[in-house]
């Protein structure tokens, strides 16, 4: 899960790099405005790529989950006003 997720996240930082350089160094000198558009485009890729690299997997563990400490459980599930299971 972990390295899908990595390769994901690097995978899409790389298209924003490149989408970046490839605005600045070729596009510009044909287009200003494309290579501005490339720009905002690269913008919001970091964004997704950070949604990508936390997204919780389906056998990950979530914050809420039993930490396998009877006392700790109980005390947080008091705490969120929660009855114990």
């Amino acid at each position: 899960m972990y390295a899908r997720r990595r390769r994901g996240y690097f995978l899409l930082m790389g298209g924003c790099v490149a989408l970046f350089v490839s605005a600045w160094a070729v596009v510009r000198l044909w287009s200003v405005p494309v290579a501005v558009g490339m720009c905002v485009v690269a913008m919001v890729i970091p964004p997704v790529a950070a949604m990508v690299a936390n997204r919780r997997g389906p056998d990950d563990r979530w914050w809420d989950d039993p930490s396998g400490d009877p006392q700790s459980d109980e005390w947080w599930d008091e705490l969120d006003g929660r009855k114990r299971r």
